[in-house]
């Protein structure tokens, strides 16, 4: 009985409380509120990727595609890495041997083992490329990115199988120790500077990766490599025109390679294959004229 006497003492105390601030009229004012503000759009290619089941979907493709690939290959050790050797064209492909160097897979690290979402929202809301802040994302972004879908458990399953992940990125490598932390915080596992992580300023060749992958392949077996971009896989791509660099990819020799060795990720959001006019994209002898078009 005390506890109900308590509710209702202090329901009549509010009533009176309410009734005390109440205007003269005998209702109570209401404050203004802010309108809410719309949250901005976000652009498709934002959405699609970081977004969607559709891009989650694609990145478990290549993932359980490659997996597969390499666990096979690990059994039935190849005669050759999927490196290009040194000289090599894209037509006429040669690759580096593998003799008996332990076996690796080589990953690209960002949009292809991890997604970038904190740096991307705020691309994604407008702001331009920076490379101060991308490089004050790097030492200080661990906390907002996440694995790729896949990833951890292609990584784990290739440990499982004696297959050294190895990282070839152009993040930096004077951020090399951040870099090594943000891979751990997405559950990838650890990764040392120089043995297993390979970082642009480990060579003079800038962005260009070709050297760090020969270093690579110089040590292991390479069977597989996973990016988001062709130059992950042979610089040779960059110094193409648009209509060519799409010619080779998918009639030359290297169409061959692709779920063969070669996994691509899907990347929209930012990067080479981001290029051509409309002359590139749509041929003219493609072109279509609506006939009932005004």
């Amino acid at each position: 009985m005390r506890s109900n006497g308590l509710k209702r003492a202090g329901a009549a105390f509010a009533i009176l409380a309410l009734a005390a601030c109440a205007p003269r009229g005998g209702t109570v004012a209401s404050t203004p509120q802010p309108p809410v503000a719309a949250a901005p759009a976000v652009p498709p290619q934002f959405q699609y990727l970081y977004g969607s089941g559709e891009g989650g979907a694609m990145a478990l493709t290549a993932m359980h595609a490659l997996v597969a690939y390499a666990t096979e290959k690990a059994a039935h050790r190849p005669a050759n890495s999927v490196v290009l050797a040194d000289g090599s064209a894209l037509k006429k492909a040669t690759f580096v041997p593998c003799g008996d160097k332990p076996l690796a897979v080589i990953f690209d690290a960002d949009e292809t083992l991890i997604w970038n979402l904190g740096f991307e929202a705020r691309a994604a809301s407008g702001e331009t490329y920076d490379p101060a802040r991308w490089s004050r994302w790097e030492r200080t972004g661990q906390n907002a990115i996440v694995a790729v879908p896949g990833a951890v458990h292609v990584l784990t399953d290739l440990r499982k199988a004696g297959v050294t992940p190895i990282v070839n990125t152009n993040r930096s490598a004077a951020n090399a120790s951040f870099t090594v932390a943000a891979l751990k915080a997405a559950g990838l596992g650890d990764f040392v500077h120089g043995e297993t992580l390979f970082l642009q300023g480990d060579d003079g060749a800038g962005s260009g990766k070709d050297g760090r992958r020969a270093r690579i392949a110089a040590k292991y077996c390479v069977i597989a490599m996973a990016g988001d971009q062709l130059g992950d896989f042979s610089d040779i791509f960059n110094t193409l025109p648009v209509a060519e660099r799409r010619a080779i990819s998918v009639h030359g020799s290297a169409a061959g390679l692709w779920g063969k060795g070669w996994f691509v990720l899907p990347n929209p959001v930012y990067g080479s294959a981001l290029k051509g006019g409309v002359d590139d994209v749509f041929p003219a002898s493609k072109r279509w004229d609506d006939p009932e078009a005004k």
